[in-house]
């Protein structure tokens, strides 16, 4: 088994993000993301909100 701390949902969600370029709120609340962090994450200038329920990683990296 591989230890090491298990990734935040930040980490997560902004990893996801940039793998696909664009995610839908839809995708991310299926691997667990919940909704409530999307508009926290676009506070924070990990994602920008580019149209409804459409969501892109910014350079920033999570903390």
């Amino acid at each position: 088994m591989a230890g090491g701390p298990k990734p935040s949902l930040r980490d997560r969600a902004v990893a996801f993000a940039r793998e696909k370029g664009e995610v839908r709120t839809r995708e991310l609340t299926e691997i667990g993301i919940p909704r409530c962090y999307l508009a926290r994450m676009c506070d924070e200038g990990l994602l920008i909100k580019v149209g409804c329920g459409i969501y892109r990683a910014t350079d920033r990296e999570a903390v």
